[in-house]
């Protein structure tokens, strides 16, 4: 198993930026697909980005494809999403999620293990 905690999320003006973290805790965090997922209030959850395990290939939503970025440091079992141009329809609970397999994937179904969130607030 692998626990999954958040952090950096926060109160943000449209247009601005955020950095969030996921620390990881367990057996060997390279061995896992790590994935952002965000749900906003009375709506379904939905794919931000995935990476990986060695962090050479990632995927993003269409929404937020050139102003999100994902990355990992496997040294420090942390997976990240540096959120850039903020818009207040992002305001969501922000999920880190992850995977014991290769293939790289956005549909939180095949995620087995998740963090607990992470508020954004973006204020207009």
């Amino acid at each position: 198993q692998v626990q999954l905690v958040e952090s950096g999320g926060g109160l943000v003006q449209a247009g601005g930026s955020l950095r969030l973290s996921c620390a990881a805790s367990g057996r060997t965090f390279s061995s896992y697909t790590m994935a952002w997922f965000r749900q906003a209030s009375g709506k379904e959850r939905e794919f931000v980005a995935a990476i990986s395990r060695s962090g050479d290939s990632t995927y993003y939503a269409d929404s937020v494809e050139g102003r999100f970025t994902i990355s990992r440091g496997n040294a420090r079992n942390t997976v990240y999403l540096q959120m850039n141009s903020l818009k207040p329809e992002e305001t969501a609970v922000y999920y880190c999620a992850a995977r014991p397999y290769r293939t790289v994937i956005n549909d939180s179904r095949d995620y087995a293990y998740w963090g607990q969130g992470t508020q954004v607030t973006v204020s207009s």
